[in-house]
């Protein structure tokens, strides 16, 4: 067996004590590995590297292109990122798995059947961390959805659901109320799952799937959703099947993969050899699985099976009493095997480029900032910046209409979307640029505007609430 290069980061808090504890195991059950250590995380923050990671960093990640990492701590505060979110996306890792199982009886569960893989979407959504105060009552997030980024990870979806047996795919979004983001997402699921006739594929609206998941784990496979949803049900999904302390997960990219627990550095517990290495390990799993080492995979597995039915407890999992267990097989859960696994998971085309859509510019939505009266003293007032071609149609607040007939009982902070809509003839991008200037005219303070276009004749906008 040849060796393969890894980047390897101890972390922070419990981070270094349970990367010992994982890299002596691994090394014991023969993998064969040449590690490169790197340092990220709590003390190149303290150095003033905002994002957490210097150069030589990334040139070890762009070389070795499989990366194992401990949890690390993110300083609260002070506009630091997030390191596992900045590493994720700056590498096109844009597939996130996490399997989460139960292994009852040993680890207490109210679900002893569950067995459940969730897929995240890791690039975009709300994680795309673009965040703007617009007023001083509002702040903004905007969630980014993209073709692309939905074509990867549904097509890796359904391609790790055939690499590893799984039967079904179920899809989670909230497309009954983002019908333009998660709409994309929802409709292509659908179209990426025709060509997959032997795997059962469903859909769910997300709050009514979470409930499900929590109360019948068991109906599902495979999961496969957005960045935001997945983050959090992934964790919910990981307590209930026994402990987020026992998952690890993969982050899978084109051109690299990184492997982690899901739990956090824990700096309350870091030294006191009470951590539970269980998440890394079983990460180590995964990274050995897709680096083409099965076989030392499916040892260390099987051991760590054997170690939870002999009820081994987290101090002593990882030292001799699991060294011990190497070669072993479970007796009541069921064995594992990697051996046959093909390294990775062979990916086609990700991305079918279309042909671009007719884009025609119908009108715009203006921001403003402001707080000197009601909806219909704004639309008054605004009604005098309307001209021959863009005319104001509508006026929201958080979303809902207000203006015209709004309701006295809706809330209004000070941050308005004035909707104009262009009055039949073409308009172009001067006609709003002057819209702009009598806006400014009317002394009124705009954040920023939206072009609203039909794409080959739909609207590429969505109604307000109440519109």
């Amino acid at each position: 067996m040849s060796r393969t290069a890894i980047t390897v980061a101890y972390g922070d808090g419990i981070g270094p004590e349970i990367m010992h504890a994982t890299l002596h195991i691994l090394q014991e059950a023969g993998a064969q590995l040449d590690i490169d250590p790197i340092e990220i995380g709590q003390s190149v923050y303290a150095r003033g590297v905002s994002s957490g990671i210097e150069p030589e960093a990334w040139d070890s990640l762009r070389r070795t292109r499989v990366f194992l990492k401990a949890p690390i701590t993110t300083p609260q505060g002070g506009g630091f990122k997030s390191l596992n979110v900045t590493i994720r996306k700056s590498l096109g890792l844009y597939a996130n798995v996490r399997p989460c199982v139960a292994y009852a009886p040993f680890v207490r569960t109210r679900h002893p059947q569950m067995d459940v893989v969730i897929v995240r979407e890791n690039e975009e959504d709300l994680y795309a961390g673009i965040e703007h105060r617009q007023t001083d009552e509002v702040m903004q997030c905007l969630k980014l959805i993209s073709r692309p980024g939905c074509e990867k990870i549904v097509r890796y979806a359904f391609e790790y659901a055939r690499a590893n047996g799984r039967k079904k795919v179920t899809c989670f979004t909230k497309d009954n109320i983002m019908k333009l983001t998660d709409g994309l997402f929802h409709k292509v699921f659908d179209e990426i799952a025709v060509g997959y006739p032997d795997i059962q594929n469903e859909h769910l609206i997300v709050d009514i799937g979470a409930a499900k998941l929590a109360d019948t784990p068991e109906a599902f496979d495979v999961i496969v959703t957005p960045n935001l949803y997945g983050d959090i049900l992934s964790d919910v999904a990981a307590q209930i099947a026994g402990s987020v302390g026992m998952a690890g997960s993969a982050n899978i990219g084109e051109h690299g993969a990184m492997f982690e627990a899901i739990h956090g550095s824990a700096p309350s517990i870091a030294g006191q050899n009470t951590a539970n290495p269980s998440g890394l390990l079983l990460a180590a799993v995964m990274m050995l699985v897709h680096i083409g080492q099965g076989e030392v995979a499916t040892r260390i597995h099987n051991a760590w099976l054997c170690a939870i039915e002999d009820g081994v407890h987290t101090p002593d999992i990882f030292t001799e009493g699991f060294v011990a267990r190497l070669g072993k097989e479970p007796c009541t859960l069921q064995p594992v095997s990697y051996a046959s696994t093909k390294k990775g998971i062979e990916m086609g085309t990700l991305v079918t480029r279309r042909p671009a859509a007719k884009k025609d510019l119908v009108g715009v939505d203006v921001f403003l900032h402001w707080r000197d009266g009601s909806p219909d003293d704004l639309g008054a007032r605004l009604s005098l910046a309307s001209a021959e071609k863009l005319g104001l149609t509508m006026i929201t607040n958080r979303g809902v209409k207000v203006w015209p007939n709004g309701l006295p009982e809706t809330f209004c902070t000070d941050h308005w979307r004035c909707r104009f809509l262009g009055k039949g003839d073409a308009i172009g991008h001067s006609d709003i640029i002057s819209l702009l200037q009598r806006i400014e005219a009317l002394n009124l303070d705009f954040i920023k505007c939206e072009n609203l276009c039909n794409f080959d004749g739909e609207p590429g906008f969505a109604l307000g609430q109440g519109q």
